[in-house]
């Protein structure tokens, strides 16, 4: 069964090495293990303390559920907020009822039972949201639903000659992939949330998977599809182009729940690819890392993958790897090639036909070569490939030894994305030195264009004893490291969304006329304020 307060499959667990571990306690210091508080403690608590409001509702529509357990599972994301909220049982308010439609009408039933109520609406997928999507609005005292779409996963149509596939918005990636691949197709889009997360969740938040050089975000991906607004329902012709006018589906695009219920999403597909690689490379530092990237992804060579991580973060991979033997031969190796201390690895990933995978890769290596570039070969390759969905499995570990990983992430361009990385880090190590803390920082760049790239970075920290001191130190980190991405000049969001965690940031990037622009949107389809979760707009309940 799925964690409820955790990531994952609760059967899947990781160990720490020890020397991981005496890594980590160089790092930032000796961790203790906090205690966490039972689903049966904050079922218990939640019905002594939040009552369901639709409880006294007289005609409760049959497909809402009001149970703790049902509430509880749906209501709450994979945010470090999230999960000190149920780590330690710290809930504030929650949703009031969870309906799980199984076809896409009972969409728009819900939606008009919720108006007749006057109930707010709250959509969820796979509920892997680390921006605070699925937060209740402490400040409106209506009651709340949450659509939980998991059983709205159907293929429902192919069209294997214009290469288009229509879904139902609750398949997530393994049962979507797996429909296709029984036809012979792929969409291509892997997140690092692929296991969970859904295809309506990765349309309305802009997702980018880990191969988008190859198969593009989520927005090259989306075709058309329908959205259940609260006012009507909006159809979206999937085109292979056209001039006719502003483009409805950028207004689904990135819309987070605040327009409607994305119930049908058409998707362009691909043939399955006859072979891939994934090839691991070391450049002997940072400054040679990202002009090889840059070299990469401006000569557009055809890979379908390209990340580079900075120094701290190739050094944290190498330790928290184990097999400290072997990684002690490679690196003396990697030394005598040039790529000694200070040096960064880079991933590629090459996919196409036989032939299309040697060509890419010569093209590739005759550039990274040029920059001190040296090939382990498909050995770290396939490692990665083999973990890419269970690496975050990690937090769960962690987090059972006393430590706690927070992640923010940006876009900018080229010019600027050593300088931003530098920004995020040191804000970072600024929010927690501030309660005498130290935080183990790093960065790699995730996904590459040829104008620029994305920076993402990872916070390790010890957790405090109790939940306030928590609650205190992530505030802190997201506060301080948001403001630097603004002041970056970089995007709030490159592929989280915006969720509430992020909204106070949203205003820099768009602009008061922007933001004016997406409260008129809200407000056309939405006049009842149906589905006013606070999404992109209001903020966090901190």
């Amino acid at each position: 069964m799925r964690r409820w307060n955790g990531w994952g499959d609760d059967t899947i667990t990781t160990t720490l090495a020890p020397d991981a571990r005496g890594f980590l306690e160089t790092a930032i210091g000796q961790a203790t293990a906090t205690t966490d508080a039972t689903l049966a403690e904050v079922c218990a608590r939640i019905d002594r303390e939040q009552p369901s409001r639709f409880l006294a509702v007289s005609d409760l529509h049959p497909l809402v559920i009001t149970a703790a357990e049902d509430r509880l599972r749906s209501g709450f994301g994979q945010s470090m907020g999230d999960w000190l909220r149920l780590r330690f049982g710290q809930l504030e308010r929650i949703t009031d009822g969870v309906a799980y439609p199984e076809r896409t009408g009972q969409v728009r039933e819900l939606l008009d039972w919720a108006a007749s109520v006057d109930a707010v609406v709250i959509p969820c997928g796979g509920a892997t949201s680390v921006a605070g999507h699925l937060a209740v609005p402490a400040n409106d005292s209506r009651p709340v639903l949450t659509l939980n779409m998991s059983r709205l996963r159907a293929l429902i149509a192919l069209d294997e000659t214009a290469q288009l596939a229509r879904f139902q918005t609750g398949v997530a990636g393994p049962d979507l992939e797996a429909q296709l691949r029984a036809r012979g197709f792929m969409l291509g889009h892997f997140p690092q949330s692929f296991d969970y997360a859904t295809l309506g969740g990765w349309v309305t938040t802009r997702s980018s998977g880990q191969q988008s050089l190859r198969y593009g975000r989520i927005e090259q991906l989306f075709a058309g599809g329908t959205l259940e607004t609260p006012s009507d329902t909006l159809t979206i012709s999937p085109f292979p182009a056209s001039a006719a006018g502003l483009d409805l589906r950028e207004w689904v695009l990135g819309s987070e729940g605040r327009l409607g219920v994305l119930t049908e999403a058409t998707v362009r597909v691909m043939r399955l690819p006859e072979a891939e690689r994934f090839i691991g490379i070391f450049l002997p530092s940072w400054e040679a890392g990202v002009a090889a990237t840059r070299a990469l992804a401006q000569g557009r060579v055809p890979l379908s993958m390209l990340r580079l991580a900075n120094p701290t973060e190739t050094l944290t991979t190498l330790r928290l790897a184990g097999h400290a033997g072997q990684i002690a031969w490679l690196e003396r190796y990697l030394a005598w090639r040039g790529a000694g201390e200070g040096k960064c690895l880079m991933f590629i990933g090459l996919t196409g036909t036989r032939r299309q995978v040697r060509d890419t890769l010569g093209q590739a290596m005759a550039i990274v070569r040029q920059h001190g570039g040296v090939s382990t070969g498909s050995l770290l390759g396939k490692k990665w490939a083999k973990n890419r969905f269970a690496g975050v499995y990690l937090r769960n570990t962690l987090w059972a030894t006393g430590y706690a990983v927070d992640t923010m992430e940006t876009a900018v361009p080229w010019t600027a994305t050593t300088q931003t990385m530098q920004a995020m880090e040191e804000a970072g190590r600024k929010a927690f030195a501030a309660f005498g803390e130290r935080c183990h920082t790093y960065t790699h760049l995730s996904h590459v264009y040829a104008t620029g790239s994305s920076v993402y970075t990872t916070f390790v920290f010890r957790l405090a004893p109790d939940f306030a001191g928590n609650w205190a130190r992530w505030v802190a980190l997201k506060r301080a490291v948001s403001a630097a991405i603004v002041a970056s000049g970089g995007t709030i969001s490159h592929q989280h969304g915006v969720g509430r965690d992020h909204a106070p940031y949203l205003p820099a990037e768009k602009g008061a006329a922007g933001m004016a622009a997406i409260g008129a949107a809200i407000r056309h389809f939405d006049p009842q304020g149906l589905m006013a979760s606070g999404n992109l707009t209001e903020g966090p309940t901190w």
